[in-house]
């Protein structure tokens, strides 16, 4: 099983684009998807778009996401360090 994560298109360069994730920006490779423009989200799995998708179903897929993230960190603990 894959996970892919939406990220929203910044700017395309070619077949690269740089992409918000959460507020980091990552470089993804655009060759496996068509017609993809800026302010676009779409899925990336190991640094690749898979599938362009819409923006409700990007913010739902992050919020389900953080609700995880949520409910898997003990009490007390900060994800953020180790």
């Amino acid at each position: 099983m894959c996970l892919g994560i939406p990220v929203k298109i910044i700017k395309i360069q070619g077949e690269t684009a740089q992409a918000s994730l959460g507020g980091t920006v990552v470089n993804i490779g655009l060759q496996m998807v068509e017609n993809v423009k800026q302010g676009d989200y779409v899925l990336v799995h190991t640094g690749f778009a898979l599938e362009k998708i819409s923006e409700e179903e990007a913010q739902e897929t992050l919020k389900l996401l953080q609700e995880l993230e949520e409910v898997s960190v003990p009490p007390g603990k900060d994800n953020s360090t180790s």
